[in-house]
């Protein structure tokens, strides 16, 4: 029998499944279409008892989902262009983000059957394997998988890629592919839509790169953080830097402009010492007969310390820049993954 809205025939069981379905989008923040097509019963069982308390799994035939959401109103109705194929329902009242996050973490490697289609290139890779030598080494051979005989067993001699994405399995290499525990396909559910307050989101966007993502707040914020200081923009988070930054500028201009201050006293004499010094190895360049002893022998510790100061300043400098860079990444990746475990779990 042709189903129908309009009719009054529609048998009770489908009028109770439709509701059924109606009932349960209203009691949940979100619902979500998934395809479950190829999944064995077994691993969909398991699938469904791993997200008890999470997230609630939903079988139901295309057409009673579409009355569903048709009768639930126009808000509902754009959700039907993913209900295709084999499609089941997903409820929970997890934001959508860590839905999806825990759909593809249920996701398990499965044998793949043959007839079917290579989602990728199929690789054996050169291996012992457990097999004794018998009727087996002829099957792998003949499967196109270079085996042969080595201390008593039989192993894979050489890495081959057997099938190539598109290809379709033959038996054969279906049956040695599962003897050698290669599972080259991932099943599970596959989410195609999630709807949320009447907001519909699709994986091309739930599917975020945590590792990225959290760089990317790191990174805006010593971005943030460079911007401030620059402009002398005050914040709680930059004051100390700010007055060590204007501390330093006030005292290099002290000492630029000759300001007779207690503080710069030690720092002028130092300047004017250097200055001196340079004046005396200019002239004794030129005329060793210009300066004294006593100055000679001040230039000559000069240039020694010369050569082992700029070194020892070097190393202080690293030292305390990358122990002040490594406290900055921690408290950045402290706040950044606290805010990113409440989003992703």
């Amino acid at each position: 029998m042709e189903e129908d809205h309009h009719t009054s025939h529609i048998p009770n069981w489908k009028v109770r499944e439709v509701e059924k379905i109606k009932e349960l989008i209203k009691s949940y923040q979100l619902f979500g279409i998934v395809g479950i097509e190829g999944i064995p019963a077994k691993q969909f069982q398991k699938m469904r008892r791993d997200l008890q308390g999470t997230a609630y799994i939903k079988v139901a035939r295309n057409t009673l989902i579409k009355r569903a959401l048709e009768e639930l109103g126009a808000e509902f109705k754009d959700m039907d262009e993913f209900i295709e194929v084999q499609t089941a329902l997903v409820f929970s009242n997890e934001n959508p983000f860590k839905l999806y996050k825990l759909l593809e973490k249920n996701k398990t490697p499965s044998p793949i059957r043959a007839g079917a289609v290579a989602p990728q290139d199929i690789v054996v890779e050169a291996r012992p394997t457990s097999f004794p030598p018998g009727p087996i080494l002829g099957e792998l051979q003949r499967a196109g998988i270079p085996a042969a005989i080595d201390g008593g067993k039989v192993v894979v001699k050489e890495t081959k890629t057997v099938l190539k994405q598109g290809e379709t399995v033959p038996q054969l290499l279906a049956s040695m592919l599962n003897r050698l525990e290669i599972y080259p396909i991932v099943v599970g559910l596959d989410l195609r839509a999630v709807m949320e307050k009447g907001s519909i989101f699709r994986p091309d966007v739930l599917a975020i790169d945590e590792t990225q993502y959290f760089n990317n707040i790191t990174l805006a914020t010593q971005q943030a953080f460079n911007l401030s200081v620059y402009a002398a923009y005050p914040t709680a988070d930059n004051i100390t830097t700010l007055i060590s930054k204007a501390s330093t500028e006030s005292r290099n201009f002290g000492i630029n402009a000759a300001v007779f201050e207690p503080e710069l006293i030690g720092a002028l004499m130092g300047k004017a010492q250097s200055q001196m010094l340079a004046v005396a190895a200019a002239a004794s360049s030129k005329n060793d007969e210009a300066v004294d002893d006593e100055l000679k022998q001040a230039l000559g510790a000069a240039a020694a310390a010369a050569t082992v100061s700029p070194t020892i300043q070097e190393t202080v400098t690293d030292e305390t820049a990358k122990a002040e860079k490594e406290e900055k990444e921690e408290n950045s990746e402290e706040s950044g993954m606290a805010g990113l475990g409440a989003l992703f779990g």
